[in-house]
């Protein structure tokens, strides 16, 4: 088998992108995080509502929740989220640590992620939450 046939057939294996939805209604948080998640599929909501929605549609593997937006706050999104699936595995994300940061532990977030981040502390939670 030459070269080029290698290539053609460990190219044709299904890989399987882990989905990620970013929530924020600061289009440059949202941009700053598609640059983070290159190599991952990025599903983009500028909304709580917006964000229901495609969940319902995308089902992401893991979703990255800015709490405080207009419309509709990360909080009761998130709440919204887990009627529509119980087990998604929601990250909050934070400048916020102290009430903001408890409420949205009361909306069963599985991590809060504080403003400012690295893009290898965003990389990491993502891939520890969803190992399978």
């Amino acid at each position: 088998m030459g070269e080029r046939e290698r290539f053609l057939i460990s190219n044709s294996e299904d890989v399987i992108m882990k989905s990620v939805m970013i929530v924020d209604d600061e289009t440059a948080m949202r941009e700053v995080l598609k640059i983070m998640l290159r190599g991952y599929k990025v599903i983009e909501a500028s909304n709580g509502r917006e964000a229901i929605e495609l969940y319902k549609k995308e089902m992401p593997d893991i979703v990255l929740m800015d709490i405080i937006m207009p419309i509709m706050g990360g909080i009761e999104t998130i709440k919204e989220i887990k009627k529509i699936n119980p087990k998604a595995k929601i990250v909050a994300i934070t400048a916020y640590a102290s009430s903001k940061g408890e409420k949205a532990i009361e909306a069963s977030v599985d991590y809060i992620l504080r403003k400012p981040f690295s893009r290898k502390e965003v990389i990491k939670v993502i891939e520890e939450m969803t190992k399978t």
